[in-house]
């Protein structure tokens, strides 16, 4: 006797499962995550990222350190023209980290009034967006972009932390505050907690680092100075030089010893301003 044994539906069976197995081996390969991308990459699935090129956005000043190295280079020599670039390159470099200080301070002082604002029309009664349109009118550019992002989420019944993290392109300067700020906001959001009580802690730690970067501030600018008085000191000696007759200037550029000791000297020079901006810049950053 032969028996016949019922194939069918254990080969449809076997069929669609692998079938899901296969549909679920796609999903895992296309999760939205940098593992996912990756893997899809590496499948070549999905052609590779593109290195973002450099932007400049400021072509002025790259502009006139070409302008300067070109004209000193066609007029004095090369060692000269590597001085005058690193000089001028130097000094824009510390004019522009030193009005991104105060401009770093100035929207600090801006966001610590626009939480207490904020805070205030919260207490009376007010709504969220209300609010928040509200203070965004006096309040500062940066602060006020913030702001206006509170207020559409919350007029939307959105995620009120998330379009503050959104912000940061708009807020530049306010980089440092805004995660503490969207971190205070998911949590009162998770656990319900009064946004004004919330908002009102941010303000006090806004305040406090505020406060703090303004004491640091004026805590270094004696070391600022020194900085700016002992890169003085080889100028002054050279000065001094043509003075006395010993003819300095003529053996630093217009002599290849010279020009070489001219181009060194001035990148140490130039280094140590950099470093001592980049040491006393970092603790006064709020």
């Amino acid at each position: 006797m032969v028996t016949i044994l019922p194939i069918g539906p254990a080969a449809g069976g076997v069929a669609r499962t692998s079938l899901a197995l296969t549909a679920l081996a796609i999903a895992l390969c296309g999760w939205p995550d940098r593992c996912g991308l990756a893997r899809l990459r590496a499948m070549a699935l999905l052609p590779a990222p593109r290195r973002p090129r450099p932007k400049i956005s400021r072509p002025g000043p790259l502009v006139g350190v070409i302008s300067i190295g070109i004209v000193t280079l066609a007029t004095a020599g090369i060692g000269v023209a590597i001085a005058a670039v690193v000089a001028t390159a130097t000094f824009l470099r510390r004019w522009r980290t030193r009005g991104d200080q105060r401009h770093r301070l100035a929207a600090t002082e801006g966001m610590a009034q626009a939480l207490r604002g904020l805070v205030a029309e919260l207490r009376a009664g007010a709504h969220p967006a209300a609010a928040a349109t509200a203070v965004a009118e006096d309040a500062d550019p940066e602060s006020a972009a913030v702001l206006i992002a509170v207020a559409g989420a919350a007029r939307l019944g959105g995620e009120v932390d998330r379009a503050v993290a959104q912000t940061a392109s708009a807020a530049p300067h306010l980089a440092g505050l805004l995660p503490p700020l969207a971190s205070a906001l998911a949590l009162a959001r998770r656990h319900g907690l009064p946004m004004a009580e919330v908002l009102d802690s941010v303000r006090r730690d806004v305040e406090g680092r505020l406060r703090f970067g303004k004491q640091v501030q004026a805590r270094m600018a004696g070391p600022r100075a020194s900085g700016n008085v002992l890169a003085a000191l080889p100028v002054v000696g050279v000065l001094l030089g043509q003075l006395m007759g010993a003819a300095p200037v003529h053996v630093l550029f217009a002599t290849g010893p010279g020009q070489a000791l001219l181009a060194v000297g001035t990148v140490l020079a130039c280094a140590g301003l950099l470093w001592i901006g980049k040491l006393t810049g970092q603790v006064v950053s709020p």
